[in-house]
């Protein structure tokens, strides 16, 4: 046994005999003991110091033993109390147990299990301690889910995922790959009354249609070769939380119809079940395809494309929202010299040249992506030579330059002709169409553009 001398039990029994015994006993095993006959000079050296344990006899002197736990437990109620009598009775062991004692152990007893009851307390009390780091660590990990942006789409964005939050309504958001999806829904389920209850994300297009309508409405034990078990599905484990389908374009159609009914009814059925099981799911759908184009050839179910498209919402890829590029570079440079202990790291100019004109086709993904990258092999001014772009994507205006083979004056032409071209796709996009904005982004006349974009053929 591991002599732990830190830990201090004091004995309070009027039986000094017995009472010299357990502290003899003690002292051998490698504990710090204290005997006490009397409880008033128990009571006295409890105000000058305090014990981990206090082995106390009920019946005393001049004073119940249940005032003297009362006491020890206003003094520290973290003080374990093993509670000793020889007039063992189940309403002592309740009072006892009501008032914070550890234990209630009946005379005669054997010595050995003050130390078990000991060594398992103190073993819990490392568990408790373990705990409560444990949940620290996770509250301080578990911040409010941030979204960094300051344009008018992505604000918007933002003031429609929190007005409709605390509603039932269905979510479906739209967007590229990597522009944020998931996190929206996670804001989502935060400001929701479900965001104490779980939330689990799944990726319709990561697998396969055989094992995903399994992982979504599990099944039971022989539903198909190989189901050794019942398995519990997404749904079931979403219960009373929110469910997140991302890539929900490429379900098939026989999900679909599944789907549905999910929603519709509030109920599954395992793979291989008999009956339905209720189910309280909160839906946030996201897709990086065209719905609406999908229903119209036939490929997505019009029910489900009505039921799921509610309330959309637009989250609008990079290349729409330049403004927010240094900020979001600069937050995920900031929690990287924390992570990688780097806190001189800083982008040199040409790095910020780069991000704004870099079109960013993989979005806010493929931006963290490659901060990340660059942070790892910078030592502190990050440069050009730390990323790592695909040559036709550095910049996405060297695909307009013309070879140089030409006549000076019809490369010139051409390539200025390019770069009209380029520039008002780019501002059209941005404008989402909209004439008036896409000019004055430009600088030029609304007659000027609608020239140009018949010049060049460019639809709006």
């Amino acid at each position: 046994m591991e002599k732990v001398m830190k830990n201090k039990v004091w004995i309070l029994d009027d039986n000094k005999s017995f009472c010299d015994l357990i502290s003899q006993f003690m002292k051998e095993k490698g504990y710090n003991t204290k005997s006490f006959y009397y409880p008033q000079d128990f009571l006295k050296s409890l105000e000058q110091e305090l014990p981990d344990f206090v082995l106390l006899d009920l019946k005393l002197p001049s004073i119940n033993g249940i005032d003297v736990l009362k006491k020890i437990k206003e003094e520290d109620e973290n003080i374990h109390v093993i509670v000793m009598t020889a007039f063992g009775s189940i309403e002592n062991a309740i009072e006892a147990i009501k008032n914070g004692a550890y234990y209630f152990l009946t005379k005669p007893f054997e010595t050995d299990e003050i130390i078990v009851l000991i060594q398992k307390a103190l073993e819990e009390e490392k568990i408790k301690r373990e705990n409560v780091k444990l949940k620290r660590k996770l509250q301080e990990e578990e911040k409010p889910v941030e979204i960094i942006g300051e344009t008018d789409t992505i604000k918007e964005a933002i003031a429609l995922a929190e007005k409709v939050a605390p509603m039932e309504t269905t979510v479906l958001l739209v967007g590229e790959s990597g522009t944020g999806k998931e996190l929206f829904a996670r804001r989502i389920h935060e400001k929701s009354h479900r965001k104490t209850g779980p939330f689990v994300a799944i990726n319709c297009a990561a697998i396969p249609k055989e094992l995903l309508e399994n992982e979504l409405f599990g099944s039971e034990k022989g539903a198909f070769t190989g189901a050794v078990a019942r398995k519990i599905g997404k749904f079931e484990v979403a219960d009373g939380g929110t469910l997140f389908l991302d890539e929900i374009g490429e379900l098939h159609s026989d999900l679909q119809a599944k789907l549905l009914r999910a929603i519709e009814f509030k109920e599954i059925e395992r793979l291989g079940g008999v009956k339905p099981i209720k189910v309280d799911v909160k839906i946030i759908a996201a897709t990086n395809k065209n719905l609406g184009k999908l229903m119209r050839e036939g490929i997505f179910r019009e029910d489900l494309y009505y039921r799921i498209s509610t309330f959309p919402i637009y989250l609008p890829p990079l290349r729409e929202r330049k403004e927010d590029i240094m900020l979001l570079a600069n937050y995920f440079l900031e929690k990287l010299k924390r992570t990688l202990n780097k806190k001189d790291l800083y982008f040199s100019e040409e790095v910020k040249k780069l991000f704004l004109e870099y079109e960013w086709p993989g979005n806010i993904r493929e931006l963290q992506n490659a901060v990340e990258r660059a942070s790892i092999l910078a030592d502190k001014k990050i440069m050009l030579e730390h990323f790592q772009f695909p040559p036709d994507r550095r910049t996405s205006m060297d695909s307009l330059l013309i070879p140089s083979d030409l006549p000076l004056k019809e490369a010139v032409k051409k390539t200025v002709s390019r770069i009209e071209k380029y520039m008002i796709e780019k501002a059209m996009r941005r404008a989402k169409g909209d004439k008036k904005k896409a000019a004055s982004i430009l600088g030029i006349s609304r007659k000027t553009l609608y020239e140009k974009l018949k010049e060049f053929e460019i639809k709006d």
